[in-house]
């Protein structure tokens, strides 16, 4: 027999099990934790080999016992859970089998009355004796217990047949819901990528407009910026909860808008991206850089001409936190050198994509000092460019990938175009989420931190006292008009 688990959470709850069952967000857990470091499936629990064994299924922030991440844990008698290695604990336990209990000894019947019980039930109901052989009280006794026998099998087929009824109704609605909820997907996913496509013609008029200042191309962009603004609004509809599997919590909820803002489809987002994005909230909350970088950007002056510069180029005013990421706003900031030269001021261009971008690069470029003759040193000179460079790449390769473009900025553009246009050229085939799926072993872990920590940064940008920041919105005059 399978010994019967005791699970016990956090918050109280306890549960017995006698069956394999699931840990995690999802609805269909039997044990469901709402909490955004746990994976949608997080564990299971099953009954191997005579004991229970909990394994990990591949979450995104792992299964740790006694502080260490494992794979998989038996269940001797006891065992603590943690689900990731901050995460809620989770207690279980193998219950010790009841001792068996005497049951009281039935009274028995006398001898004489079990042989009278049984020679009536011959008489009346054997099959030794024929209906002719009885008498006619015997007989009508025979027809009313057949009769009674017939109703009560009908009535069971009855019962049988609408439980079969109501399991297949109950079956075909929850496939019917299935269908609907990846109709719904697919067509919002549809709507999101053909907004995608449209971004890149307009970049790409926007760039003609630049260079050659054709009105017809003017006309042709405000057509589509209003084509563009009713798919969005149909596709906010979609949003509206029913793509969920469950209500999202206000962060998480802010986690996809931003997602949506740099150009990601966020209905295509692999599983555990949003307890991802939380892991990198977390280490901007755990220290002082977030608040430092902001607050020094507001005194100096610098939010509201970066936020104006990006769009000016049709870009989110969300890529400010580019900068928070590339130097803590630090218009002096220098580099350490690399074979491309030393790396200076707030956007941290290198000397060759400082000049391609009409930025003088001082004498003292092979110094990792401020030089007062570097236009990268000078913050609105190099805002204006970078604006221009991440504009650049934001309407040709980067297919309107928000995400991309950052890769791109800390990658260095043509490692990640050059694997770009081995791709589809359209934004569904073309975004971050298809290049880690194809490329993750050769995307390094820091440009991977890069994207994510910048993109975090946005997320807390938008509310950051619901990240327990004490000031509001950087951007709060500027995320309103977009």
């Amino acid at each position: 027999m399978v010994p019967v688990l005791t699970v016990r959470t956090e918050d109280g709850r306890t549960y017995r099990f006698s069956r394999p069952f699931h840990i995690g967000r999802e609805h269909d857990c039997s044990v469901r934790i709402e909490d955004g470091r746990v994976s949608r499936k997080h564990v299971l629990v099953s009954f191997e080999n005579g004991r229970w064994r909990v394994a990990d299924q591949q979450s995104g922030n792992g299964l740790f016992v006694n502080g260490r991440r494992v794979e998989t844990v038996p269940v001797e008698d006891r065992v603590t859970i943690r689900l990731g290695a901050d995460g809620p604990i989770v207690n279980i336990e193998v219950e010790s089998p009841a001792l068996p209990t005497k049951r009281p000894a039935a009274p028995q019947q006398p001898v004489g009355e079990t042989m009278l019980l049984d020679s009536y039930a011959e008489r009346y109901f054997g099959a030794a004796a024929s209906d002719e052989a009885v008498g006619g009280r015997t007989l009508m006794i025979r027809k009313a217990f057949s009769k009674v026998q017939k109703r009560q099998r009908r009535l069971y087929m009855v019962i049988i047949g609408l439980a079969v009824v109501a399991a297949v109704g109950a079956a075909v609605y929850a496939y019917r819901k299935h269908q609907e909820l990846t109709q719904q997907k697919a067509l919002a996913e549809d709507l999101f990528y053909t907004m995608k496509a449209l971004d890149v013609d307009i970049a790409n008029l926007e760039r003609l407009v630049a260079a050659s200042g054709n009105k017809q191309a003017e006309d042709q962009i405000r057509r589509y910026q209003d084509r563009r603004r009713q798919m969005e609004s149909n596709y906010d509809r979609f949003l509206s909860g029913a793509l969920y599997n469950r209500a999202l919590t206000p962060q998480e909820q802010l986690i996809l808008r931003v997602t949506r803002v740099f150009g990601e489809c966020d209905t295509a987002a692999p599983p555990e991206y949003l307890a991802e994005v939380g892991r990198y909230i977390r280490d901007w909350q755990s220290t002082g850089r977030y608040a430092t970088g902001v607050l020094r950007a507001q005194q100096m002056g610098y939010t509201a001409k970066i936020a104006q510069e990006f769009q000016r180029q049709n870009l989110p005013a969300q890529f400010f936190y580019l900068a928070l990421q590339e130097s803590g706003f630090n218009e002096v900031a220098s580099g350490p050198p690399t074979r491309w030269g030393i790396a200076k001021g707030m956007w941290q261009f290198i000397p060759e994509t400082a000049r391609k971008y009409g930025l003088s690069v001082g004498p003292f470029a092979a110094a990792a000092r401020p030089d007062s003759a570097d236009d990268r040193h000078h913050w609105e000179k190099s805002t204006a460019a970078a604006a221009r460079y991440i504009k650049d790449i934001y309407s040709t390769d980067a297919q309107a990938s928000g995400l991309l473009v950052m890769a791109s900025y800390n990658w260095g553009e043509m490692r990640v175009i050059n694997m770009l246009r081995a791709m589809p050229a359209n934004p569904r085939d073309r975004n971050f989420w298809k290049v880690l799926a194809l490329h993750r072993d050769q995307v390094p872990k820091q440009t991977y931190d890069y994207v994510l920590y910048i993109v975090s940064a946005a997320v807390i940008g938008e509310n950051p006292r619901l990240f327990g920041f004490a000031f509001d919105s950087p951007l709060a005059a500027f995320i309103d008009r977009q």
